[in-house]
């Protein structure tokens, strides 16, 4: 019996070392994903609108909310593709920015929103040079990109 009660434990051990494996091998691709798709640069708007200048790059911002199931697919599905990061990273600076923490409510001021998500290509000088509203389709948001990256960041 003893011998029983033993290996009861045994293997109630190896179940826990386990999962606890497992689970790192969930962090460890989660930390991967983060690293792919479009590179995110966090600062202050008046900052970010100086680097967008000095850069001669628009800003392309993800004006979202925490509970807005939109925002979240577009995350997941489009922001982490490879060829939309192709298109983004380097060629704008990439800005998400909740519309209700933070600078959010006085950026929703500046640049009204009729909706989440709403994605704004905006020069250094502040001014919106193409804005699209809702969840957007890869090839979609990409087609966006390149017909803005056409004419003069300033």
């Amino acid at each position: 019996m003893k011998n029983l009660k033993n290996l009861g434990f045994a293997i109630v051990a190896l179940m826990l070392a386990m999962s606890v494996a497992v689970a790192g091998e969930g962090d460890k691709k989660a930390a991967k994903n983060a690293d792919k798709g479009i590179q995110f640069t966090e600062g202050k708007w008046s900052e970010l609108l100086k680097q967008a200048k000095k850069e001669n790059k628009l800003i392309f911002l993800d004006a979202y909310t925490t509970w807005c199931g939109p925002c979240k697919m577009l995350q997941k599905n489009v922001f982490t593709r490879d060829d939309v990061a192709a298109t983004f990273n380097g060629n704008f600076i990439n800005v998400k920015i909740d519309m209700e923490a933070g600078e959010g409510p006085s950026l929703a001021k500046r640049y009204p929103i009729e909706g989440y998500p709403t994605l704004f290509f905006i020069n250094g000088k502040g001014k919106v040079v193409k804005q699209l509203l809702g969840y957007q389709q890869p090839q979609d948001l990409i087609k966006a990109a390149k017909s803005v990256q056409k004419g003069p960041a300033i």
